[in-house]
């Protein structure tokens, strides 16, 4: 029978780019998402009492609370806290010997990244190697509980995204409806970089827009139309609805359809036996232009970093995540390091990335008796 580890525990987890869909989760559509070589990392000594001390090094915090008894939530999002209480509860998880963890991690903060939903991740993966009753969960089911952890205890909208694609790793095809359904692709691709624009992200007020005027969209469509299906209408049928829709929800109709068949073409491509880098830089270039153009979740700044990008010999690229700010990616199989230059000189700040694996738990370093 397996018995609680007294040994030190490291866990790390990924970020993540998106490839394609981005901004289409939330609409029952599918993405294509990718895990990065930037990592979050926790590291947990076990103690001899039921305290749990959490130091977060990299932005100056730190966090305490006491395993006994339900655990109360203290800030609008507790995560910490939730992933314990969602263990116990649903998962039957029992937790009573604390630990001293510390945090560390290399994933830019807030810049669309999935820094948040991979600490979670982490956090899930070492309170189930720190449990009185450890048990084995796959990738899959960590991601599902993050989410719960994250998004569902505190009754807040978001997708799954973020969860998946840093718990299982590599490179992902996600259907979230009408039920969770990951396709595990493996295409052979060169580097990446990331380009953090060190803007901070206008998340609510691109959502107003972008979420909210194209659910506004389809309530017009669907009370005329009740078969109409965004998963399966032409892009060229958009313009029989304008009669319906102002001129910015025609536009977003519109993005939206054409980057669902944007998606479906990079799917093929990334499932086929050869990489063509050019074709894929060119899906993301137009994807791009969809989320600049019609969704305007695009910067200056970040469009001169993607300009100054491509013009050091990237193929393509785009912004990553709710934008308003954050981060692009661009992808840079040849002269990685002269692309990073460029998003520098544009005021940027640059990574060469790679695709990784996703959640691990590292071997036992060491024994600590309790």
């Amino acid at each position: 029978m397996a018995t609680r580890s007294d040994s030190v525990v490291s866990v790390s987890t990924p970020g993540r780019i998106c490839l394609f869909g981005e901004h289409q989760d939330y609409l029952g559509l599918p993405v294509i998402a990718a895990a990065i070589s930037r990592r979050i990392h926790l590291t947990a000594v076990p103690r001899s009492d039921s305290q749990v001390h959490i130091h977060l090094p990299d932005i100056g915090k730190s966090e305490s609370f006491d395993l006994k008894g339900p655990l109360t939530y203290v800030a609008k999002r507790d995560y910490f806290r939730s992933a314990v209480n969602v263990l116990r509860r649903d998962e039957g998880i029992r937790l009573s010997t604390g630990f001293d963890v510390t945090v560390r991690g290399t994933i830019p903060i807030n810049a669309g990244t999935s820094s948040s939903s991979a600490l979670v991740v982490s956090w899930v993966s070492l309170l189930l190697q720190m449990a009185d009753n450890p048990l084995s969960f796959s990738r899959e089911a960590i991601a599902g509980i993050a989410h719960r952890a994250e998004v569902l205890e505190f009754g807040e909208p978001g997708g799954m995204m973020d969860h998946y694609a840093t718990a299982v790793g590599d490179i992902i095809y996600l259907e979230s409806e009408p039920a969770i359904r990951i396709d595990h692709l493996r295409p052979t691709l060169g580097t990446f970089v990331l380009g953090d624009s060190c803007e901070p992200k206008d998340t609510l007020g691109i959502l107003k827009h972008v979420k909210f005027g194209m659910l506004d969209a389809l309530k017009k469509i669907s009370a005329h139309h009740p078969a109409f299906d965004l998963y399966t209408a032409p892009l060229a049928s958009a313009i029989d609805y304008r009669h319906l829709l102002t001129a910015d929800e025609l536009s977003l109709l519109q993005s939206n359809l054409s980057d669902r068949d944007i998606l479906r073409e990079a799917l093929e491509l990334l499932r086929g036996p050869v990489m063509d880098d050019a074709y894929l830089g060119s899906l993301l270039n137009k994807h791009q232009d969809n989320l600049r153009d019609a969704k305007r979740i695009s910067t200056p700044k970040i469009d001169r970093m993607l300009t100054a990008a491509l013009q050091a010999g990237a193929m393509g690229g785009k912004i990553n995540g709710s934008g308003g700010g954050g981060c692009m990616f661009a992808y840079a199989p040849k002269y990685p390091e002269t692309v990073a230059e460029a998003i520098e000189k544009e005021g940027g700040k640059a990574y060469v990335i790679t695709v990784d694996e996703g959640t691990v738990v590292d071997p036992v370093r060491e024994t600590h008796h309790l």
